[in-house]
């Protein structure tokens, strides 16, 4: 694959997960943002990494760990929202604050 259409792919998913991160007003959709956001971060690890050095592995191995960092991000994250929704019976981020009460 050329070179300019992965980044542009890359430069895509940043820029709607940035976009849906700022603008989002649910919880988990903004969790699906952050994910968004850290697979365009992966793919450029990915695309670069066989770009300069393609005998070493360290973008592969540096984004199997940014998805393994992801997962846990996602899980804790999740049962938060889970536990906020159980609380206050909203996932909306605007009504969820936990220090206005």
């Amino acid at each position: 694959m050329i070179l300019e259409h992965v980044l542009v792919l890359s430069a895509y998913l940043l820029s709607i997960g940035i976009y849906g991160l700022i603008t989002s007003r649910n919880m988990v959709r903004a969790l699906m943002c952050l994910e968004l956001i850290l697979n365009a971060v992966n793919i450029n690890f990915v695309t670069f990494s066989d770009l300069f050095d393609s005998r070493q592995l360290k973008g592969n191995v540096f984004s199997i760990f940014v998805i393994a960092i992801a997962a846990a991000e996602a899980a804790i994250g999740l049962a938060i929202v889970s536990s906020i929704h159980r609380n206050r019976k909203s996932t909306r981020i605007n009504q969820s604050n936990l220090l206005n009460k």
